[in-house]
């Protein structure tokens, strides 16, 4: 041995002898003699909170499929021949079509050189023009304002107008967000604050997009559960808004109160005098109101209409649109465009304090700004082809058909699985879901526990090894206590759709004889 490596383990044996004297344990040795240096970021003490975020849409069921096609890739065989994924809303995923005019525009924003191409049609090219002359550098690739390009803030505002019959919209209380994810959780950061019994608490429904769970977890807040009534096609119920603010107040402070509407993963449609019920409970309570409206143009059922939080609060005059602070949000990622990836969307705030409206503006100016390309898509949401444009009969066209077939898919759903004993499916008035319960043996119950898991789950994870078919636990999103659901979409094809029900129908059966 060396001189240099004889002092080399000497400091070895002094660090090591410290370490103990310390309480510290010894460093591991690797074969070659050298000590691996610990992570300074462990399981142990990284940021607690991020451990309990759950997303159940892309959770363990998701994993397993995943890895169920690669088996299937590599020759594996399996009882099913592919994997039907209907866990999530991922329209285009699921072989939806992209609208026409809203891609044309987008190529000529990202390669202006199409500009001069005569197969491009001119109110293509005049929309791609304004946004590119609204972007910094006349291009997408580079930054905009942090509340987004102000043209297409102005196009939303116009937008919200006319779907609200008139009622007033100022483009500065639009902000163009990454997606509608991106202004929920927003508001929520600003939202949350306090300590202990002080402790925010945020109201939600149960079922509910598990984006809200996941948020207020990793914020650390409170989560107030209040129950959608299912044997009333999950309509919102004021006294279990009541009951449930009532018992949160015991133990934390309850500040806001969210609302999906049409509903995920319910599939349900509030009535206007459902949320004018809400909008009186919101102000009596000074509860701030959070409207998830992403679904506004997935309504199928006959009798159903949207009206957004927004019309009805005005329309019930100065005395609640004076006082009820909102925020509202819209995306590109759903109804007839199904555009997830562009995480194009905006949120719209009234009656936001002042001082808080500027801490807004600072926290969403961190994250320098929205996707420009996604601001691009949300500006031709806003303002597609108009009656005489050369682009509107081919646009109406592909739209009224999407929203067509999703309203038969929505129907069949309900039929199909109406059918099966022990399953029952509220009608599919809106949104992209269905959210049935199941009746699940005691004899299933008992071996999910066993396993460790909630008996949806297993019983989900059982239809997948089985069938290929991948839905979600209503474990996921929440559900009354002994009550089981799972949640699917109806965008898969409608052969697909056809061959997914009907394989769910064999397994519910089988399953029920199995463990019965």
């Amino acid at each position: 041995m060396n001189h240099g490596t004889a002092l080399l383990w000497k400091r070895r044996a002094l660090s090591s002898l410290s370490a103990t004297r310390r309480g510290l344990p010894k460093e591991k040795m690797s074969e070659n003699g050298v000590s691996p240096r610990a992570k300074v970021l462990t399981i142990d003490n990284m940021n607690p909170t991020v451990k309990k975020v759950e997303y159940a849409v892309r959770g363990p069921i998701v994993q397993r499929a995943l890895e169920l096609e690669r088996e299937l890739s590599e020759g594996m065989k399996k009882p099913f021949v592919e994997v039907i994924k209907a866990n999530i809303g991922d329209a285009h995923a699921m072989g939806q079509q992209p609208i026409t005019f809203f891609r044309q525009v987008l190529a000529l924003c990202s390669y202006p050189e199409l500009l001069n191409d005569s197969s491009f049609p001119e109110d293509a090219k005049s929309r791609a023009r304004r946004i590119l002359q609204s972007c910094g550098g006349n291009s997408m690739g580079s930054y905009s304002a942090s509340q987004g390009i102000e043209s297409v803030r102005q196009d939303v505002a116009r937008y919200i107008e006319r779907r609200d019959g008139g009622v007033p919209c100022d483009p500065d209380n639009i902000f163009l967000t990454t997606g509608a994810s991106d202004g929920i959780v927003t508001m929520l950061k600003l939202l949350v604050c306090g300590e202990g019994e002080t402790r925010t608490g945020v109201m939600i429904s149960i079922p509910q997009y598990p984006l809200y769970s996941a948020a207020l977890a990793e914020l650390a807040a409170v989560q107030v559960n209040y129950y959608l009534n299912e044997e009333k096609c999950w309509s919102m119920d004021l006294s279990e808004l009541q009951r449930s603010l009532d018992e949160a107040r015991r133990h934390c402070n309850p500040r806001a109160l969210c609302v999906i509407n049409p509903g995920n993963p319910t599939g349900q449609v509030q009535s206007r005098q459902c949320i004018e019920d809400v909008i009186r409970f919101a102000a009596k309570e000074r509860l701030f109101l959070m409207a998830d409206e992403v679904y506004q143009d997935n309504v199928y059922a006959e009798g159903c209409e949207f009206h957004s939080f927004k019309k009805v609060l005005f329309n019930m005059g100065p005395e609640y649109s004076d006082i009820v602070e909102l925020a509202s949000f819209h995306s590109t990622s759903k109804c007839y465009m199904g555009e997830c990836g562009f995480r194009g969307g905006y949120m719209e705030i009234i009656n936001l304090d002042e001082e808080v409206r500027a801490q807004l503006t600072k926290l969403v100016s961190v994250r320098l700004c929205p996707p420009v390309p996604g601001q691009a898509l949300m500006d031709l949401v806003v303002n597609p082809p108009q009656i005489g444009e050369p682009s509107y009969d081919k646009f109406i066209k592909e739209r009224s058909a999407t929203l067509s077939v999703l309203a038969e898919k929505a129907k069949l759903t309900e039929q199909v699985l109406n059918t099966v004993k022990g399953i029952s499916c509220n009608p599919v008035q809106g949104a992209m879901y269905s959210f049935p319960s199941i009746s699940i043996p005691e004899k299933a119950i008992k071996e999910a526990t066993d396993k460790g898991q909630q008996a949806d789950m297993f019983y989900c994870m059982k239809l997948l090894e089985e069938t290929g078919i991948c839905l979600v636990p209503g474990s996921g999103f929440g559900q009354r206590d002994g009550t089981y659901h799972f949640r699917m979409t109806i965008l898969p094809s409608t052969d697909k759709l056809k061959i997914l029900l009907n394989k769910v129908k064999e397994f519910h059966q089988k399953f029920t004889e199995e463990y019965s």
